[in-house]
């Protein structure tokens, strides 16, 4: 241990002199003079080792383990099956080793004083490893109860241990070269410059770490879009350095976490947690297909039951501003209903009236801007159902029913000519 001042006693100190006082008066020695009382006394001081391990192994961590199963918490299972209080149960043989072994070898300053810092290490060792399995156990914990979703808690973890690597690294530094932690703490203010070196990505991926939780920015399980790294999917996880995401083919990019800050992404988390996924797509339609509703037009399609209510109402209407009309004016100098009208409400009536369109959301049936490629009626809705094989499918099905009822309205989708048109055309003339 590192040395302290004239006359004062640590704890250490004080706990080894207790400890020699009762083994004297147990009638045993506890100053080793000769070589075969050093030996007995450090036999002794490992059996007393293994039997003190062995008494909390069996009896102290199988009684809170047992405790632990019957418990009606869950939480406690987990450190259970990360076994922590076997982990920390190691701390036992090498505290008594720690105290022991010193004093079977006072006779021998040299080895006494090796075995003390050593063994000082070890203690330090056991204990960090301890803390690392906790801290393991808590990032499973926080997975379970879905906190990662929330705090990127696997990057504070990491972090977290690489700051005890390093705590170790410096104490057992200064155990083992006798002085205080503090002379190599002051050391590391001239190394800075390699720190911010040797550990830039580690750096910027802690801040970035801090900024992604802050604003929430990306989470484990959301979708994101990155095309400047390949990344179409959803995240896996979120590391100190990286984020891992699964991308739909089944392919891992890994991206850098200040990436996610420092460049532009697509987050759609937003999308699932309204639960509405949006449709925006459109039909073109010829131009030269639109035309006036004819009233054998009007009655066969007063006979499409979403259409019934439509076209009552806009006939009473139209007739109101029609008869107002001189006798003997053309019709089309008053108001008169078209086919690509009519098919507007009809599809806004049936997209109204379908199961999985979200209706409480947007929900529009459009005319675009006419185009060489003739007229497009758009559709703006959103499903309520997120999950893209449904959301497909749904899609699907109202286009299809879209591209068939086209023709009950005597419209024409518009194409571009194919070989087989031409070769008709061809063939007529």
């Amino acid at each position: 241990m590192c040395n302290q001042d004239a006359g004062s006693i640590t704890v250490d100190q004080e706990l080894r002199s207790q400890v020699g006082e009762w083994l004297t008066s147990m009638g045993i020695n506890g100053q080793a003079t000769d070589g075969l009382s050093t030996s007995m006394a450090l036999l002794g001081c490992m059996l007393l080792a293994i039997g003190s391990y062995y008494f909390v192994k069996r009896g102290v961590v199988s009684a809170m383990n047992l405790v632990i199963q019957r418990s009606k918490v869950t939480w406690d299972d987990v450190f259970m099956r990360h076994k922590v209080l076997e982990k920390f149960a190691m701390l036992v043989p090498a505290l008594v080793l720690n105290l022991l072994i010193p004093m079977a070898l006072t006779m021998f300053p040299l080895a006494a004083m090796l075995a003390d810092r050593v063994l000082s290490v070890w203690v330090v060792i056991l204990l960090i490893n301890g803390v690392y399995v906790c801290l393991d156990a808590a990032n499973e914990i926080a997975d379970v109860n879905l906190v990662s979703r929330r705090l990127p808690i696997k990057s504070f973890v990491q972090l977290f241990k690489l700051f005890l690597f390093f705590v170790g690294i410096i104490v057992s530094i200064s155990v083992l070269a006798d002085e205080s932690p503090v002379y190599f703490l002051s050391g590391l203010g001239v190394a800075t410059g390699l720190v911010m070196l040797v550990f830039r990505d580690t750096i910027l991926g802690f801040v970035a770490g801090i900024q992604l939780a802050a604003n929430r920015m990306v989470s484990p399980g959301d979708w994101i879009e990155m095309p400047k790294y390949g990344a179409d999917g959803d995240v896996a996880e979120v590391t100190l350095t990286t984020v891992k995401v699964r991308n739909w083919d089944n392919t891992i990019t890994m991206i850098p976490a200040y990436a996610l800050v420092s460049d532009a992404f697509k987050n759609w988390r937003g999308m699932s947690e309204s639960g509405g996924r949006r449709i925006k797509r459109s039909v073109a339609l010829d131009i030269q297909s639109i035309r006036f509703l004819t009233e054998e037009d009007i009655q066969r399609l007063s006979h499409i039951n979403l259409l019934k209510a439509y076209l009552s109402e806009k006939q009473d209407e139209l007739n109101a501003v029609n008869c107002q009309l001189p006798a003997g004016e053309l019709v089309t100098n008053g108001r008169t209903l078209t086919n690509i009208g009519t098919f507007r409400a009809y599809l806004l009536a049936y997209l109204k009236q379908h199961p999985k369109v979200h209706q409480d959301m947007t929900l529009l049936v459009r005319q675009l801007a006419p185009s060489a490629e003739g007229v497009a009626i758009e559709v703006y809705l959103f499903i309520n159902d997120t999950r893209w094989a449904i959301y497909e499918d749904i899609q699907a099905d109202i286009f299809d029913h879209i591209f068939a009822i086209l023709s009950e309205f005597e419209l024409n989708v518009f194409q571009r000519p194919a070989g087989t048109d031409m070769r008709q055309l061809v063939a007529k003339t």
